[in-house]
């Protein structure tokens, strides 16, 4: 497998570098977007970490190591965003001009997309999702040294921690680094829409991956098709709750018609990004919820896996078309650079997370809730 995905990395990285060259704006924006999916399947892992702590759910202590493994790609995934964003900074229009006076409806955009506030911004929250990830692996991965009541509510008393700053801060870098590229275009609920993204597409690596690691043998006793189900019914209703805000966004824009906020979606309703949100819309909501119905298909995992590729095929749909139509139309030339972007941010987010997987034991020893876990029925 690491052969394969280095020899996939090398190939996306050939034909992205080609991209720079013929096609430098849509093949450095894929760039980004793919750059940001990997970020974003990363922080999944530390948000079904601490919502598992805080929540104090023993179901899935049993596979906990799959989405710490996850987490432990953060600092990695930073790092790449890092340097995708500062390949695009001059890609955003406000770096050049931000139009209105002081006393317009824009006074406060111009204070806050300016270069250098903005670069400040990406530095503390990349900065800081880098040292919340450590600690609170570090807090989780001391429970195999010496597990203890103690030890149990530092954890839930970081992981209350991280999804208060995490989450504050993940919708304020997605209003910064992808809403905008559209400055003039405001939604207050779009950090949410990409919450739920994360959150969808996170929920789907860590059931691949689980399946994978039982397929493989280090979790062979430790998921069960109890496990399955209940990860099939989070991704049921965080595909419910995506759809949901998608909803929310798009019918109040309609509704309230001003032309600052309807512009965003006459681009992406109209022309050759029609078929592209169509199938973003099938891709996230239609066909997860069809399939997801079945309580077969949510404890089969050769059902439920290939449901999965699904839904991680809508998370990249949806990511470039946030982002590309204020670049122009959709051709066949940037799906390959999209294409080239998506299978390089995933083959190395596939092998950090081999390393970090390896590195620990399969199942945590000593958590008391792994024995409730190894027996869960749902």
């Amino acid at each position: 497998m690491k052969t394969r995905g280095k020899g996939l990395i090398a190939a996306a990285a050939l034909v992205l570098l080609v991209g720079l060259f013929a096609d430098p704006t849509h093949a450095s924006i894929s760039l980004l977007a793919g750059a940001f999916l990997f970020l974003t399947l990363a922080l999944s892992g530390l948000f079904f970490l601490a919502i598992e702590q805080v929540t104090g759910a023993s179901w899935s202590a049993s596979i906990r190591r799959v989405p710490e493994a996850m987490a432990a790609t953060v600092p990695a995934g930073a790092a790449v965003f890092a340097l995708a964003l500062a390949l695009n900074l001059n890609r955003y229009p406000w770096m050049h001009e931000m139009h209105g006076s002081a006393d317009s409806p824009f006074w406060f955009k111009q204070v806050w997309l300016t270069p250098v506030f903005f670069v400040a911004r990406a530095i503390v929250y990349l900065g800081l999702w880098v040292w919340l990830a450590n600690r609170l692996l570090r807090v989780l991965r001391g429970y195999d040294e010496h597990w203890s009541e103690a030890s149990r509510r530092a954890g839930v008393r970081f992981s209350a921690l991280f999804l208060v700053f995490g989450g504050l801060t993940f919708c304020l870098a997605s209003f910064d680094w992808i809403m905008s590229f559209e400055p003039h275009w405001y939604s207050t609920i779009f950090g949410v829409y990409n919450f739920a993204g994360l959150m969808l597409s996170g929920l789907a690596t860590i059931t691949i991956l689980a399946v994978r690691e039982h397929a493989k043998g280090p979790l062979q006793s430790a998921l069960t098709p109890e496990h399955l189900h209940d990860l099939g019914k989070l991704m049921f209703a965080f595909s419910c709750f995506w759809m949901y805000i998608w909803f929310s966004q798009y019918m109040l824009i309609w509704y309230s018609n001003i032309p600052e906020e309807t512009g965003y979606f006459l681009d992406r309703i109209g022309g050759s990004w029609t078929p592209v949100l169509l199938l973003c819309l099938a891709l996230n909501w239609a066909m997860p919820f069809v399939l997801l119905l079945s309580v077969r298909a949510k404890r089969d995992p050769r059902i439920l896996v290939k449901i999965c590729c699904v839904i991680l095929a809508g998370r990249c749909v949806d990511l470039y078309l946030m982002i590309l139509p204020t670049f122009g139309g959709a051709t066949l030339i940037s799906v390959v650079w999209g294409a080239a972007a998506t299978v390089a941010a995933g083959s190395v987010f596939v092998l950090l997370y081999e390393n970090a997987f390896a590195r620990e034991a399969s199942v945590p020893v000593r958590d008391p809730r792994v024995e409730e876990a190894l027996h869960y029925h749902n």
